[in-house]
């Protein structure tokens, strides 16, 4: 069966959430485990679709994961300046890796920014441990931008985000 993405439903919601949630607990992203204040924002996908358009990868009925695309101007994004879109909150469940969702996702980003007028990159934050994304990201072209390097949580020393940029 082959993998399709397309945009989330809102009853999908809640199961993204949880996947996205699990996808940062189960690899360690988060400082805190269940206690960590950034848990309900990972689980919040309505509010990203609100204010973004949230893909979802599927298989048949299976939902395997989820991306936030963030079109040039975008409210959401954290780290796009004008002319860029963002993905932001790639999660893939665990027991899906590997079988492409995570890329399928990332090109659907990309596909939906080179289709934005004016959209002239595509930015994105990703935790230094977060090794598989790296691979896709650079796979596909995005180049390390360490001068865009940040830190969402400042009082948090060990939580640089680092930034990939890619020229459409």
């Amino acid at each position: 069966m082959d993998i399709q993405i397309r945009e989330a439903d809102p009853a999908e919601y809640e199961a993204l959430g949880d996947i996205t949630a699990r996808a940062y607990l189960d690899d360690g992203l988060l400082d805190y485990g269940l206690d960590d204040e950034y848990l309900p924002v990972l689980k919040d996908v309505a509010r990203r679709a609100a204010a973004a358009e949230v893909l979802v990868a599927v298989e048949g009925e299976q939902l395997l994961g989820g991306v936030t695309f963030v079109a040039a101007g975008g409210p959401v994004a954290d780290i796009a300046r004008p002319g860029e879109a963002e993905i932001r909150a790639l999660a893939v469940a665990h027991e899906a890796r590997g079988r492409g969702a995570g890329e399928a996702l990332v090109r659907a980003c990309l596909d939906r920014a080179r289709a934005t007028e004016g959209c002239t990159a595509v930015v994105l934050s990703t935790q230094r441990s977060m090794h598989a994304a790296h691979r896709i990201y650079e796979r596909l072209g995005f180049v390390r931008t360490p001068e865009r390097d940040w830190n969402p949580v400042p009082h948090l020393d060990n939580l640089t985000l680092l930034a990939y940029h890619l020229t459409l």
